[in-house]
């Protein structure tokens, strides 16, 4: 083994399809393998402002001109968002920047297209096996044997390959998720937070297509029993699954401990994205940790500098996911003022304006967990003087809608 061997990543979805580009465009020899390439994955498929400005070739205005990518960038720009709390209790939102929701086929797609641009060997491969030899790898397939002087793992959590470098991940830092595809179009995202479930209904509509799922913690309720609890939701909120396409999947939701002692690269190789448990615990967010932890991977190794990637990731990733593992449990389970905080959330954004942009920030990504309680704290007074104004506008003896809303909560898609 050589250092002209090439940079293997296994795993051809955002995280590896996009460290692929970044290596082959900085001037590395790269081989991408994965079994499927471009395929449809269930999630959300949600990208935040945050992440659209990170990479901004992922909308239109920055995409290059040619066929290709506008087929393939093909997005759904989400304005208008539906927060449900436990009780049922409504509120509905302008978003100040949109949720740019994509196809995951359009996405891995678009990203696969880049990768082999830049020069990246791309191959619809499974790869069955690793090994160490001397200085770099041996990746088995089926029909063929690889070399590569350094290993990229990008196979999401239930990459087969972990155990071979770290402790298999524990069913208590897992998510699981079941959902569905279904016709038709829509233009509301819609967030339903569940009783007893540290999780919650989605609905994310999609360009052709609403990509409706559940999310609960591992353990705390069987995939059959969430499948059924959506199913009724959905039932009740009027989407029919003629058509439909159901889904389930395991996604990474690490504890603050897991974090803690969390490790992403060893001497020659390195996890990204899901593959290193990169997701936020209490929205399950992931596209954003895959794109970036993916970036700070490449540049890493484009300098010769590998340990570098653990250096960036501790400065800029990881204290907002340790944060949101330490109060995960508090956000879905904890109570203010007698109120599920849940229930507060969904009561506030409906009082207060000043709430709803605060709310509208965390949905685009620009509002952090690290300095979240700073601004609650900054705008209290706003959020208690608006709550309290709403509520001496209502008729004394009717002080919520007949939808169980405030009747305070104003704007076009108020209820």
């Amino acid at each position: 083994m050589t250092t002209h061997d090439p940079i293997a990543i296994v795993g051809g979805g955002p995280a590896g399809a996009l460290a692929g580009a970044l290596l082959g465009a900085g001037g590395k020899k790269v081989v991408l393998f994965d079994e499927k390439l471009a395929w449809e994955k269930p999630c959300g498929g949600g990208l935040t402002h945050k992440a659209l400005r990170q990479y901004p070739f992922l909308t239109d205005a920055g995409c290059e001109s040619n066929a290709v990518d506008r087929n393939l960038v093909e997005r759904n720009l989400v304005e208008h968002c539906e927060l449900i709390g436990p009780s049922g209790q409504r509120v509905r939102f302008h978003m100040q920047y949109p949720v740019a929701i994509f196809s995951r086929l359009a996405l891995n797609g678009l990203l696969l297209e880049r990768a082999r641009r830049a020069g990246a060997d791309v191959r619809q491969e499974r790869i069955t096996r690793i090994a160490r030899s001397g200085g770099g790898w041996q990746l088995f397939t089926p029909q063929h044997e690889y070399k590569a002087s350094h290993l990229l793992l990008a196979a999401g959590a239930r990459n087969p390959f972990r155990a071979q470098f770290l402790s298999p991940i524990s069913p208590d830092d897992l998510m699981v998720t079941a959902g569905y595809f279904i016709p038709g179009r829509n233009s509301l995202m819609q967030i339903q937070f569940l009783k007893g479930i540290t999780g919650y209904i989605w609905v994310f509509p999609r360009v052709d297509h609403v990509s409706a799922g559940i999310a609960g913690k591992m353990g705390e309720t069987s995939t059959a029993d969430l499948r059924r609890e959506l199913e009724r939701w959905l039932e009740d909120n009027n989407f029919h699954l003629d058509g439909a396409r159901f889904f389930s999947h395991i996604l990474p939701s690490f504890r603050a401990q897991t974090f803690a002692s969390l490790e992403v690269r060893g001497e020659g190789w390195a996890m990204i994205g899901d593959s290193a448990g990169l997701v936020d615990p209490i929205t399950g967010e992931g596209l954003y940790y895959a794109l970036r932890s993916a970036e700070l991977c490449a540049n890493a190794l484009l300098a010769d500098r590998p340990d570098d990637y653990r250096v960036h990731l501790e400065e800029e990733l990881l204290p907002e996911l340790r944060l949101a593992a330490r109060v995960c449990e508090r956000f879905y389970r904890g109570e203010v003022l007698g109120e599920s905080v849940l229930e507060r959330m969904v009561s506030l954004t409906a009082q207060s304006s000043s709430f709803r942009e605060l709310m509208s920030d965390l949905f685009a990504g620009i509002q952090g967990y690290r300095d979240l309680r700073a601004r609650l704290y900054r705008i209290l007074p706003a959020v208690m003087a608006e709550g309290l104004a709403g509520t001496l506008r209502l008729p004394w003896n009717d002080r919520r809608g007949k939808s169980g809303s405030p009747e305070f909560a104003t704007g076009p898609f108020a209820e």
